[in-house]
């Protein structure tokens, strides 16, 4: 038997627009029914996990563990057009304004039940591969870079992230606005609402895909 080849980000860019291609075509009476996007969710990713594992030799993540393919420091997320949204893990404020620290490889459906034969089929509308120097927040990243591009000094930059409920105490901003003085973040394409975990929301990212550097259209 032939050794598998090794997984790297353009073969996992082709081998997730094929598999968009053929699930968008396949009916499965196993998720007939379920309208649970976690679920959903959980049935697609291991579905390409598995498609991938057949044919490629690589390390896997797992939610518990972090993202899914933590040697290409990839994460995978799956979601519902009607609301192209996920959750992630918090680690530190400073995800909000550098990123996440990985990238993202994005599958958002639309998902149709069949009464007649029982079966559910997956759409794959959209399939998005954001780069990990877009994952911040839009509106936290583009004020920021107004804010530097109008000279504004460390001051300026706290009062801001203090306005934007940026999960941070006062001291802890201070740092963080020497760090953007020194380093100015990319502008990154998610929208990242503060919860106890992260909530991520895709609309921004469907539409500027193919448009911007770092967010590229698959499929």
């Amino acid at each position: 038997m032939a050794a598998r080849k090794s997984l790297a980000i353009s073969v996992l860019y082709k081998e997730a627009a094929r598999f968009s291609r053929q699930e968008s075509k396949h009916d499965d009476p196993a998720i007939y029914g379920v309208d649970n996007g976690k679920t959903i969710g959980t049935y697609f990713e291991h579905k390409f996990q598995n498609y991938l594992s057949a044919k490629y030799s690589y390390e896997k993540g797992s939610s518990a563990e972090g993202i899914d393919f933590p040697a290409l420091g990839v994460d995978m997320k799956t979601t519902s057009i009607k609301q192209p949204q996920s959750s992630c893990p918090y680690k530190n404020a400073r995800q909000k304004i550098f990123g996440l620290g990985y990238s993202i490889l994005l599958f958002v459906y639309d998902k149709t039940d069949d009464p007649k034969s029982k079966t559910a089929r997956l759409n794959i509308l959209h399939t998005v591969f954001i780069e990990k120097h877009r994952t911040a927040d839009y509106q936290m990243t583009s004020g920021l870079r107004e804010i530097l591009k109008n000279e504004g000094n460390e001051d300026d930059i706290v009062a801001f992230l203090l306005d934007k409920d940026l999960p941070v105490e006062e001291i802890g901003a201070h740092a963080i606005a020497r760090e953007i003085l020194k380093t100015p973040p990319e502008v990154g394409y998610l929208t990242i609402s503060n919860a106890l975990q992260w909530r991520l929301q895709y609309s921004r990212v469907i539409e500027k895909a193919g448009q911007v550097n770092g967010v590229s259209r698959i499929k």
